[in-house]
């Protein structure tokens, strides 16, 4: 009798273990399809995000597409011959406005410019704003250097302070500057003998005559009082990190761009780009002043330059 009891015993103990073990199997089974149902869950919402960008992906590429006309890239001209300015290649036969590669008499290498083709034919544009999106808060090796979108037309770009003073020792360069507010008026202002000195005298500023309509806020002589902190004729190139001004404090950086800073200054054409008139701590715009004052960011700018004595070849 005992024999049996403890075989009975026995054997509820493995039924049970058996039952356990089975209860825990399917419990795991059942944690598993949960863990699984997650995954599955996780991966069709990645997937969904995948397709949105997939999705935004061909949308940009076809944007791009459309307005691949906005994107000049640089236009080739063989190697036949290199270009020491703009005014070169427009009497060349090249009538066609974009960006082209040139190589200044002593530069060491070629780099890329927009020439414009258009007021005349052959300038070389050394300087454009047209809607902010470029950083002109910039140091003394960006200035030195040059930056900016060297690929749509109508980019924003610095060329650089060593190229400008390598394209004007070339001979007598003429600049004229484009402006536009945001009410669709435009100026300009015209300056001859336009040139800037090497790094060694901190790209020193020297202007000539000017004309035009804008008034002249480059030289300062809209009023002979207010030359000595007006003028930018003769000053050195200032930035945040390289302060070469007159002025006791740092106006490249109460100005927040590198220009040829006085005590502060008359124009500042690589001001903050607020869209109209403003209001701030300093007068940091975009600024001409004999057109629309200190508390007016200009809407378009465009610095560009040309041969005293350019003479356009029409065929």
């Amino acid at each position: 009798m005992g024999k049996l009891i403890k075989m009975f015993s026995f054997i509820l103990v493995t039924t049970a273990l058996l039952m356990g073990r089975g209860n825990w199997a399917l419990e795991t089974c059942l944690q598993e399809q949960v863990r699984l149902r997650a995954q599955v869950r996780q991966l069709e919402t990645r997937v969904k995000q995948q397709q949105v960008r997939i999705t935004q992906l061909l949308h940009e590429k076809e944007v791009q597409f459309l307005d691949k006309e906005e994107e000049s890239g640089v236009i080739h001209l063989g190697d036949k011959r290199q270009y020491a300015d703009c005014s070169e290649i427009f009497n060349d036969g090249h009538k066609q406005s974009g960006f082209y590669n040139i190589k200044p008499l002593q530069s060491p290498e070629a780099f890329s410019v927009y020439c414009d083709m258009s007021d005349g034919g052959g300038w070389t544009v050394i300087q454009r704003r047209t809607n902010g999106s470029e950083n002109f808060r910039r140091g003394w090796d960006d200035y030195k250097n040059g930056f900016g979108n060297f690929v749509q037309k109508n980019g924003e770009y610095w060329l650089g302070n060593k190229n400008i003073h390598l394209l004007t020792t070339q001979g007598e360069y003429t600049l004229k500057i484009d402006l536009a507010d945001f009410e669709n008026n435009s100026r300009h202002a015209q300056y001859k003998n336009f040139r800037v000195g090497d790094e060694k005298n901190s790209y020193v500023l020297r202007i000539g005559e000017y004309s035009g309509t804008a008034g002249d806020s480059l030289a300062g002589q809209f009023r002979p009082d207010v030359q000595w902190w007006a003028s930018h004729q003769n000053m050195r190139f200032s930035t945040w990190d390289r302060d070469n001004d007159n002025y006791a404090g740092n106006c490249a950086e109460e100005e927040k761009s590198g220009w040829w800073f006085n005590r502060c200054h008359s124009s500042n054409l690589n001001g903050f780009y607020y869209g109209g008139p403003y209001s701030a701590d300093t007068d940091n715009g975009v600024i001409w002043y004999t057109w629309h004052g200190w508390w007016y960011s200009l809407k378009y700018v465009a610095m560009k330059i040309r041969p005293n004595d350019f003479m356009s070849n029409i065929v």
